[in-house]
């Protein structure tokens, strides 16, 4: 790509066309600022990983001209790849208390903390990184601060609005701040980068406040052991499920390593301070079941998370059964619908009982409805406004209201390179994009050798064959051929393919068997042969070589 002096230009490099993995890039005047950096989940089409993130390699190309990342919020797919990428990216970083409170965590368990600058910004502060001159916009979100963010340079103003909602008493923190987004309206937007979650959703997006009261009415009509799963962040959902159980005269127990981190940011940055501090998931046993709330992560299933090995009787602390309630306190993320599914059922099969959203007034979204959109249209007044933070059939949907309040519409996906200055604003090209995986501690390509040969493992299965072999090149012993998820050790099969290995292996020349690289090819080959086309596969085929 030609960088031209004398321009604003947009590109996400995640996030748009998907739920999950935001990376947004803006360019102006030769510098980059970029957006947030989050993670994903897989699905069910990449069951090889759990998390994925975007590969930031073509911001990493240019990042001397990077003067930083802004964080708009403290969710995981908008700061939770931040410790893993940034030693490639390596520029300051700026947030709000919480966001930052949080960052730290992350960072620190990284080993990071000491080398990164992280710059904490007040709620609706203003602050520039040449040429950009930037200002945070305090939104209601599902998380404490969340925060527009306004992008004002030569060649106009762009609004960010980052994920948020229009909720007149969200409980913790304020509501979105509407007469600001008034002014910046009057003042004239060139464009608007807007979530498009909900915006297939119609009506308004509904209150925490009405939440809290369901939530307090239904706690108190339930016996036994009472656990409450919800996305950790949102501080409001857990203040309410807090302050519901202190009514109905139950200790609190925190399950789960993401919650108790959270807790300790929120108690940091003087949130929870209505309630007492909670219980650790030790201290359950020592509770009456009828006195006990518990509120554990995994509301999205994710295999090794606190929930799903609840609903599996294999958590070390925790067990539910006959008599038990578990509250699902959020919604389902595209994507985890079958995981979810899947705990929710393990947990009935145990005999626990299972509420959710649709029995209950348990859960209203962080994300802007159909009329909150509209609202937002009609304070800001952009001249074209850009879907992002949904897959295509949500931004196609937000397009569509856009062009109904005024705005033009511009549909990306990840890579398009939207052009913001000149004569038509429009996408002058795409630059390559990918994902990233991680892998344990690793961040490792999904189109990399590792989970390329995970992704054969899993579907083809893998076949080893071990090979002892003197320094003279004679062979000793029978050879040994393993195929797990394949093949029985000691079945008609696997004794057909041993020994049709061993007899390829004896085929082999002198001068093969004297060449250490070629032997090792040729016995994988003779191992290819030997499994044949009776399997109907083609797994990975690999040979261990021992010679003594």
């Amino acid at each position: 790509m030609n960088v031209l002096n004398g321009d604003l230009a947009f590109l996400p490099l995640g996030g748009t066309g998907e739920i999950g993995m935001n990376l947004n890039l803006y360019r102006c005047d030769g510098a980059w600022l970029a957006v947030d950096c989050g993670i994903g989940f897989s699905g069910n089409d990449s069951p090889e990983v759990d998390i994925l993130m975007p590969d930031p390699s073509y911001i990493v190309e240019r990042s001397r001209d990077l003067v930083g990342l802004v964080i708009t919020h403290a969710h995981e797919d908008h700061l939770g790849a931040v410790a893993h990428l940034w030693p490639r990216l390596r520029c300051p970083v700026y947030a709000t208390q919480f966001a930052a409170a949080v960052l730290r965590r992350k960072l620190g368990e990284a080993g990071l903390l000491s080398q990164v600058k992280l710059h904490v910004i007040p709620e609706g502060g203003a602050f520039r990184l040449e040429p950009f001159d930037l200002r945070f916009i305090s939104v209601t979100h599902s998380v404490p601060e969340a925060q527009a963010l306004v992008i004002r340079t030569r060649h106009g103003i762009v609004l960010h609005t980052g994920d948020w909602k229009l909720d007149p008493n969200p409980l913790v923190g304020p509501p979105t701040d509407l007469e600001a987004l008034a002014d910046l309206g009057r003042e004239g937007v060139l464009a608007m980068v807007c979530d498009s979650t909900n915006a297939m959703v119609e009506g308004e997006s509904g209150s925490e406040a009405d939440v809290r009261r369901s939530m307090t009415s239904l706690i108190a009509g339930i016996n036994g052991r009472i656990a409450v799963t919800c996305f950790a962040s949102n501080v409001a959902r857990v203040e309410s499920i807090a302050l519901a159980a202190e009514a109905a005269g139950r200790s609190v127990v925190v399950v789960g390593r993401s919650l108790r981190n959270l807790e300790a940011a929120a108690r940091d940055c003087g949130y929870l301070d209505q309630v007492p501090m909670f219980l650790s998931e030790q201290d359950a046993e020592d509770v009456p079941d009828d006195n006990l709330l518990m509120i554990v992560t995994g509301s999205q299933g994710e295999p090794r998370s606190a929930m799903s090995r609840i609903a599996l009787d294999s958590h070390p602390n925790i067990s539910l059964g006959e008599g038990d309630t578990v509250v699902f306190s959020s919604r389902m993320i595209p994507g985890n619908e079958r995981a979810i599914m899947q705990v929710q059922d393990n947990l009935v099969r145990r005999g626990v009982r299972v509420l959710t959203a649709d029995d209950h007034m348990v859960h209203v979204s962080g994300h802007a409805a159909r009329d909150d959109l509209r609202r937002l249209y009609g304070l800001v007044k952009p001249r074209y406004s850009v879907p992002v933070h949904g897959e295509w059939r949500h931004l196609a949907a937000h397009a569509t209201l856009a062009r109904e309040e005024g705005a033009q519409p511009i549909l990306l996906e990840d890579g398009d390179v939207l052009s913001l200055s000149g004569n038509a604003v429009e996408v002058i090209e795409s630059v390559p994009v990918a994902k990233l995986a991680l892998d344990g501690n690793r961040v490792v390509p999904m189109e990399g050798g590792v989970l390329a040969a995970r992704r054969k493992m899993l579907f083809n299965g893998v076949v080893l064959g071990s090979v002892v072999m003197d320094r003279g090149g004679r062979f000793l012993g029978a050879p040994k051929v393993s195929a797990p998820g394949l093949l029985e050790p000691d079945d008609a099969e696997t004794i057909r393919v041993t020994a049709s290995f061993a007899q390829n292996l004896a085929e082999l020349s002198d001068a093969v068997r004297g060449d250490e690289a070629g032997l090792k090819e040729a016995a994988r080959s003779a191992l290819r042969r030997a499994l044949g086309r009776k399997l109907q596969k083609r797994p990975m085929v690999d040979v261990h070589l021992l010679r003594v």
